[in-house]
């Protein structure tokens, strides 16, 4: 009797199985991701993923939670980074890291999956998950700036923060241009706090 393939922890399986569903968005897009593509990918028997996870759209939310909670544990990291190097290139790294991961291919997921999305309103009942992460940890960063005087003090951080996101996003939306380079957010960013900045 032929059973799970040996070599792969049973706690690392999740992990191994995010990382295949990951891969396969990359490179294909929402539409090629299946609980039979994932097992496939991930390298293990197909009753892997069902033995986890109570369905397959139960396994995208704990992927898409996963993900947005990882985004929060970086929000310590940036926040460190006030007061060094220049706000418009923190803030261009922030955004090329953010966007050059799998951050808009999970979008793509949500809005492609209407169950998926069903499930994640309970987590999030305002916002898109991911997104929303990323807004509140570059909200918490400019506040940092503003509070050491390199961002101005009538800065309207709520606004900021969600236009930097919402035009990152649109950015790196188009899976079928080149991806934007470095300068080209930096270009971006320096103009959306050009009013604010005061470094």
């Amino acid at each position: 009797m032929r059973g799970m393939p040996t070599g792969v922890a049973m706690r690392d399986a999740r992990e191994q199985l995010f990382e295949a569903a990951e891969r396969i968005l990359l490179r294909a897009g929402p539409q090629a991701l299946t609980s039979r593509s994932v097992t496939a990918e991930a390298g293990c028997a197909k009753g892997v993923l069902h033995r986890h996870f109570a369905d397959f759209d139960a396994f995208l939310a704990e992927l898409v939670i996963d993900r947005a909670a990882r985004i929060q544990s970086q929000s310590a990291a940036l926040l460190a980074a006030a007061g060094t190097g220049t706000v418009a290139g923190t803030l261009t790294g922030v955004l090329m890291d953010l966007f050059q991961s799998v951050a808009v291919a999970i979008v793509g997921l949500i809005t492609f999956r209407d169950d998926l999305r069903a499930r994640l309103r309970q987590a999030w009942p305002t916002g898109v998950p991911v997104l929303a992460e990323a807004t509140a940890m570059i909200r918490t960063y400019l506040a940092a700036e503003r509070d050491l005087g390199r961002i101005a003090p009538g800065a309207d951080i709520a606004m900021l923060a969600p236009m930097l996101i919402g035009t990152g996003h649109l950015l790196f939306a188009d899976r079928e241009g080149p991806t934007p380079d470095r300068e080209a957010v930096a270009k971006v960013v320096t103009a959306a706090i050009a009013g604010v900045v005061c470094l």
